[in-house]
């Protein structure tokens, strides 16, 4: 009878213990009052600003990109280069596009007519010179733009004036020269400066007119001659806001750092010229 009900006891022990554990194991934790630790910069979305550019300033840029967004690390510059006349009706279109960097003033000042770009922002970043190039192993002998003849090549290349500044530059000085109308038959043309480059690098064109700051780019060519500056506009790269930016505070501070002297330094090893 003791036997029996210490075997009762001892079983009754072991029940309640398992609903114990089972009510411990069940039972919810207290929510923690200790918060995560977390870095606000590391979970910040990029700005992305989109810059519409002359292709003549390609290779320059993408050394001023890697400086900036070194700096800038929640900025991303994100480049379009092509002909400045094309990149304006782009803009003009509603192409995406927070910065415009013209090859010439005409094409800025045909998005400033229409209220496109912001006036204040308006700035006058370097100036850069024309020069005539052949393949580097050219035989031509030519030391100037009023040597040219169409007896000396078959093809020629220069950017199509229509929406390449530095086509239009070249018309300019071959109408002054009086080589226009003689050299037309002989033109190649090309939706931008480096297209040119490619044509004469290729040997496809015998000559071509860029600027020298692509010209400096290139081990394929030689540079024969240099325009007179009389015989053309002023080459000037304007630089502007493009009115509907979303992100008009990072365009202004991008456009600012390219008046720094990382980008003057910049500037001058590609061959541009600061602002007189």
């Amino acid at each position: 009878m003791l036997v029996s009900r210490k075997k009762k006891s001892i079983l009754s022990s072991l029940v309640s213990f398992s609903l114990l554990l089972a009510t411990v194991g069940c039972s919810t934790p207290a929510p923690s009052t200790t918060q995560p630790t977390t870095d606000p910069k590391s979970q910040q979305a990029k700005t992305e600003i989109f810059v519409s550019a002359a292709a003549s300033m390609t290779d320059v840029l993408q050394d001023v990109k890697k400086e900036y967004e070194t700096k800038h690390p929640d900025v991303t510059l994100t480049y379009n280069f092509g002909g400045s006349g094309k990149l304006a009706q782009q803009i003009e279109q509603g192409a995406p596009s927070d910065l415009f960097i013209s090859a010439s003033s005409k094409d800025m000042n045909s998005l400033k007519e229409k209220s496109l770009i912001a006036e204040d922002s308006l700035t006058k970043l370097v100036t850069n010179e024309m020069v005539l190039i052949a393949p580097k192993e050219s035989t031509i002998s030519v030391d100037s733009f009023e040597k040219i003849t169409p007896a000396l090549v078959k093809q020629f290349a220069i950017g199509e004036p229509s929406s390449v500044p530095v086509g239009r530059y070249t018309e300019e000085a071959l109408t002054k020269l009086g080589l226009w109308e003689k050299m037309k038959p002989t033109m190649v043309y090309a939706k931008d400066v480096r297209q040119v480059l490619t044509y004469v690098e290729s040997g496809n064109a015998e000559l071509g007119v860029v600027y020298k700051s692509d010209a400096l780019t290139s081990d394929k060519i030689k540079i024969l001659a240099t325009a007179n500056q009389e015989w053309h506009s002023p080459i000037v790269y304007p630089a502007a806001l493009v009115k509907v930016t979303k992100h008009q505070k990072e365009a202004q501070e991008f456009l600012t750092f390219l008046t720094t002297d990382f980008s003057k330094s910049a500037f001058e090893k590609y061959g541009f010229h600061p602002v007189k």
